[in-house]
């Protein structure tokens, strides 16, 4: 089932006008919230963050009870042991071109299933550079297609994730994921300077493991003694390859990160 501007509807019929801004020029933004037996994880979190997003585009607040109410219909009309509930908020129905309607923004939630991912991946590095001077730095826009470029890339290098560098050559982050590095001891990861997302797990294991934001150069990835990956649906992720870099198995800190995560999460669904 997928919620519509107010109307719980089947795949099959749900429906938004062809000339929604979302659409015509990805002037929207997004939230992937886990959701595991019909309970959301940090929800609060990602409110907050599609907020910052809208305002980051100019668009109303989106209003958070009207969406906690979208979520709780689809989250009850189709029971999933392990979900992916995508929240998505556009300038709505508007002109063709660039300029915004005066039409309300549209609201769509849908959830669709998920498969607990493994223990470890591997990634690639590809070399087109995120914009950390861009106006929608930061911003969780529907505007994914330089995304879907760099994580197929990946895919035909049979990796899970493609990382990314800045335009200053520092690493920052993955096509939907944040990364953290284990160099000479010490777990650290991208500052949001580098123009990677503020992901919610990535601000949750900085904050519960103590991890340090630095800038990090894209070559610190051939000293790294570990590396994982977080991000909604993976948790932490180890790395144990990078491109052509073999690394070993999940490293004792990144292990130490996963269990600590993992607990913390577990004691509290709704992290503030």
């Amino acid at each position: 089932m997928i919620w519509v501007n107010g109307t719980l509807t089947t795949e099959d019929t749900a429906a938004l006008p062809v000339l929604d801004h979302g659409l015509t020029v990805g002037d929207g933004v997004f939230e992937t919230v886990k959701a595991e037996h019909g309970e959301l994880f940090a929800l609060t979190r990602h409110l907050d963050r599609l907020t910052r997003s809208a305002r980051g585009l100019g668009l109303p607040d989106p209003d958070h009870d009207l969406v906690r109410e979208a979520c709780t219909a689809v989250l009850a009309a189709k029971p999933l042991p392990l979900g992916r509930l995508r929240i998505t908020y556009t300038g709505g129905t508007s002109p063709l071109g660039s300029e915004r309607g005066t039409a309300a923004p549209s609201l769509v939630v849908a959830l669709g299933s998920a498969h607990p991912r493994p223990e470890t991946t591997a990634v690639v590095t590809v070399p087109w550079r995120r914009n950390e001077h861009s106006a929608v730095t930061g911003l969780k826009t529907t505007s994914y297609a330089e995304n879907v470029v760099a994580l197929a890339a990946a895919h035909r290098a049979g990796a899970s994730e493609a990382l990314l560098a800045n335009t200053a050559g520092l690493l920052c982050e993955g096509t939907g994921s944040n990364v953290f590095l284990v160099l000479d001891g010490r777990l650290v990861t991208p500052t949001l300077a580098s123009g990677c997302l503020a992901g919610i797990t990535r601000h949750l294991v900085v904050d519960w493991t103590g991890a340090e934001e630095a800038d990090v150069p894209l070559g610190a990835l051939a000293e790294a003694e570990e590396v994982f990956l977080t991000s909604t649906l993976r948790d932490v992720q180890a790395v144990t390859r990078i491109d052509d870099r073999e690394l070993p198995g999940v490293g004792p800190v990144t292990r130490k990160a996963m269990e600590v995560f993992a607990e913390r999460a577990a004691q509290d669904r709704d992290p503030v």
